[in-house]
């Protein structure tokens, strides 16, 4: 009988780790899927069993027992476990690190499951004289009773919490007094679900019935439509489908920013409770989401990117909204794609799945007419929406008001005297991107990175949106002690300073990461914004994906030029794709819309094509240039990266792994580099790049297989911090 473990512990270790069972434990109670118990040198770790053998790695003799079992059932299915062992090994990723991290925290750290917690709130008193009296004694506990009946007696808990902000302690008083409840949610409790008023487009009605013909089984589908198309009117009508049938849908968006206006719309029209998964969520309420998904108790699973590993079963259906975002892709430690994963868990669950975007990415749109996806169009907005118009602005020898020019001002003066919105972009958060000295010409350099650090003047601070290192603004010249410091360049938090001042009768909100930094902040933000209590908006792509503003009629992009010269390949496609973004937030009510964008560069071949042609037309001159240059998708790549507290540590490493290349590759592994990183200073550590290249991507798995492994082997493997990165979509 097999009794060695196979268990895969969180380390950087490219395999498992044997152990025995533990002591007095029948092997039988043992089941690939548990969390177990370990030493792990001096110390306990948590660990994930992944198989039992009859064979271990080293002598019998010399493995020490589990000390428990964690779980007397398996946390992840056979099925999920095969999964995730397959996603390790395409990308050549430690396996205990992609197994620990599909738990959530508070599980990977061994810690037993939560019990699960109410999620709906009722009243419980209808006596017209205690809760008036409340009014005057406790005005809290009053709103929450008036809103809760006003809500027909019951609510959501996640509904409650985004009308609350701290509401827990009053929660805790009515309870206290008898005169709420909290419980599970349950059919008789659940809000009628609504029914669309309108009729789907033509475009959108085919798209539906194409991909309902292929529930059930695997087939892959491109969304290629233009901004405010309907594409999430698409995706109800095939949630509902699917839900009907018993079966999970999955639905990926690349931003937090776009969930909470995506829970409500999905809460009213989907039936059951439904599980949220992201960043945004503190660790209990990620487990009881994670818990209501592999339950089967939410069938509607709604998250960002780590979403992609959560346990699913009886998976119906993928989506995969603004699949071109490059969010989807993570960039540190674990570098998997959740897009790329989404179409392997569909592929897996015998479901289809629905890519959509109105700027689709290179590599979609090349398997969309190579046959490969469903190619699913939607050319014209719903209902009586107009695309907006979209001009240049050329501002060379233009006197500029931090950063706007004279007819940008005089259009946002004329659409706001109509008394319609408008947005202002700048993908540059901060008030000032350098603090300079006119005196000696000083500057604010990142003392640990090839980067200047950008002004804060609402914080007072300096700070380097690379690293974090941040220090106090200085009221003199760090180098010569003159007070004559002056930012240059603008950033979000100085263009809502200038427009407060020029349009000061005008409500204005300004949507950044800074704005939006505590919990609920970025939902009430959004709410004046669609609600039309803000009548001038100013942000960065934050405010640009996703979401649906019906006052907005006009757009104006601050700056274009500065992805136009990018050194990445793919700068050219980002910026093409946010421009069309950003524009798709103008006319999308009843007042068509305008796009102004400021550019030193008019005659640029990107922008031209963008205003004169569309999004398609660039991507078809783009897709011929990357076949010219044989870049992806076109080919494959895989990026080694490392980095040292010295360059030449650094570079010496992956000089290394380039001969190591040579010995073992054939002439069809291109080899580039070593080079230093773009940037090659970055938090006090010297980084530099390999990039190896093939036509075929089983022929670079097959090589990556037997090389990942050997990098370690290497004499300077230890003294630097290297990664692999499988289809990088950052060569920065």
């Amino acid at each position: 009988m097999s009794s060695i473990l196979r268990i895969a512990l969180s380390a950087p270790v490219y395999g498992l780790f044997d152990y025995l069972p533990p002591g007095n434990v029948p092997v039988e109670r043992l089941t690939p899927g548990q969390r177990l118990l370990v030493p792990f040198g001096h110390a306990e770790r948590c660990g994930i069993l992944v198989s039992l053998s009859d064979q271990a790695s080293v002598a019998r003799h010399k493995l020490r027992a589990a000390h428990a079992i964690l779980d007397e059932t398996p946390l992840l299915s056979k099925e999920h476990l095969a999964f995730l062992c397959w996603v390790a090994d395409y990308y050549h990723h430690p396996p205990g690190e992609v197994l620990l991290s599909a738990l959530p925290v508070r599980l990977r750290k061994g810690k037993p499951p939560l019990l699960p917690r109410p999620d709906r709130i009722r009243i419980c008193t209808t006596d017209a004289e205690t809760i008036a009296a409340l009014a005057r004694r406790a005005p809290r506990q009053w709103q929450l009773l008036d809103w809760l009946h006003k809500q027909g007696g019951s609510a959501s808990m996640s509904e409650l919490r985004r009308r609350f902000d701290n509401v827990h302690g009053v929660v805790r008083a009515l309870r206290s007094k008898g005169m709420i409840s909290l419980g599970m949610a349950d059919e008789s409790t659940a809000a009628p679900l609504q029914q669309p008023a309108f009729t789907m487009e033509l475009e959108q009605a085919q798209a539906v019935a194409a991909v309902t013909s292929r529930l059930g089984q695997y087939q892959a589908f491109l969304l290629d439509g233009v901004t405010g198309s309907g594409k999430t009117e698409v995706y109800l009508r095939l949630a509902q489908q699917v839900l009907e049938q018993g079966r999970s849908v999955l639905f990926l968006v690349p931003e937090i920013s776009l969930t909470p206006q995506l829970i409500r719309r999905l809460e009213k029209r989907l039936p059951g409770p439904m599980a949220v998964l992201h960043s945004g969520r503190s660790d209990r309420e990620r487990e009881q989401a994670w818990q209501l998904a592999r339950k089967s108790q939410a069938r509607v699973i709604l998250g960002t990117r780590s979403a992609v590993l959560a346990p699913i079963p009886d998976l119906g259906l993928v989506l995969v909204d603004e699949e071109h975002d490059s969010s989807y892709k993570q960039q540190e430690g674990f570098r998997y794609s959740a897009r790329d994963m989404a179409l392997v868990r569909a592929q897996r669950a015998d479901c289809p799945v629905l890519l959509g975007s109105a700027t689709p990415s290179l590599e979609s749109l090349k398997n969309a007419m190579d046959g490969r996806y469903g190619w699913l169009r939607l050319t014209r907005r719903a209902g009586k929406a107009q695309s907006p118009r979209m001009q240049l602005l050329d501002i060379r020898n233009q006197r500029l008001q931090g950063g706007l020019s004279p007819a940008l001002l005089l259009a946002l003066e004329e659409v706001l005297s109509r008394g319609r919105q408008a947005m202002v972009f700048l993908n540059r958060r901060g008030y000032a991107p350098v603090l300079t000295c006119y005196s000696c010409g000083w500057l604010s350099d990142c003392p640990r990175c090839d980067a200047r650090q950008t002004m804060h003047r609402r914080q007072g601070k300096l700070v380097c949106h690379h690293c974090g290192n941040e220090r106090s603004l200085p009221q003199h010249c760090p180098s010569c002690g003159s007070p004559e410091l002056h930012p240059l360049g603008q950033g979000t938090e100085q263009l809502e300073q200038i427009l407060q001042q020029r349009f000061p009768e005008h409500p204005l909100v300004r949507i950044d990461r800074d704005a939006a930094s505590t919990k609920g902040s970025l939902d009430q933000l959004l709410a004046q914004a669609r609600d039309g209590r803000a009548s001038l908006l100013v942000g960065t792509q934050m405010l640009a994906k996703g979401h649906h503003f019906p006052g907005v009629a006009l757009v104006t992009l601050v700056d274009v030029d500065g992805g136009l010269f990018g050194a990445d390949f793919r700068a050219a496609e980002r910026m093409a794709q946010l421009i069309i973004q950003v524009a798709g937030r103008a006319g999308r009510g009843k007042h068509p819309g305008r796009v102004l964008m400021q550019t030193r560069f008019p005659d640029h071949p990107l922008l031209q094509t963008l205003v004169n042609e569309d999004y398609a037309a660039f991507a078809r001159e783009a897709l011929k240039e990357r076949v010219q240059a044989e870049l992806p998708p076109c080919s494959f790549q895989t990026l080694i990266r490392a980095s040292a507290t010295r360059a030449e540590t650094a570079e010496g490493f992956l000089q290394q792994a380039a001969a190591l290349v040579k010995k073992m590759a054939d002439q069809e592994i291109q080899v580039w580099g070593p080079v230093p990183a773009p940037m090659q200073k970055r938090a006090g550590r010297y980084r530099s790049h390999l990039l190896l290249q093939a036509g075929q991507r089983n022929l670079l798995q097959r090589f990556l297989g037997a090389f990942v492994p050997a990098l370690s082997s290497l004499p300077d493997a230890g003294r630097v911090r290297w990664s692999v990165d499988v289809d990088p979509l950052d060569l920065y």
